[in-house]
């Protein structure tokens, strides 16, 4: 049985960088995604809103799980931090609208962030379906 390498994904990120991370590993059938906060890498920007941090931190998954050859169906773990508790339910209506059968497990954490522009950061485990 031959083992496969393990591969990395990035993002462009300047906290990949900074911090010595990768956006994504992928080992074996397995894709773990680092923590994605809502920013948007092209321009920099940010929303002061946290359900449009949450759907451009699904689009910043979305893109290093297709580099890895997977989708948003493939999550099988999501964590979610949010910086105030305020902002769950309009996190959580966003997470509903993205996922459906099989629904994914999820642990949702209040706590704060290293930026303050930041409300809301998704990590998610995927594993690649046959």
């Amino acid at each position: 049985m031959t083992q496969e390498k393990r591969r990395t994904v990035s993002s462009g990120s300047r906290f990949e960088e900074m911090a010595g991370y990768s956006r994504a590993v992928i080992d074996g059938e397995w894709i773990f995604v680092s923590g994605t906060a809502g920013y948007n890498f092209e321009d920099g920007t940010i929303s002061d809103d946290a359900a449009e941090q949450t759907r451009q931190s699904l689009r910043t998954i979305a893109q290093a799980l297709e580099k890895a050859g997977a989708t948003l169906a493939d999550i099988v773990r999501v964590r979610v931090f949010i910086a105030d508790r305020a902002d769950v339910m309009k996190v959580s209506r966003v997470l509903g609208e993205t996922f459906s059968d099989p629904r994914p497990t999820n642990t949702t954490i209040i706590c704060g962030f290293a930026e303050e522009a930041m409300k809301v950061e998704l990590e998610v485990t995927a594993l690649k379906r046959r």
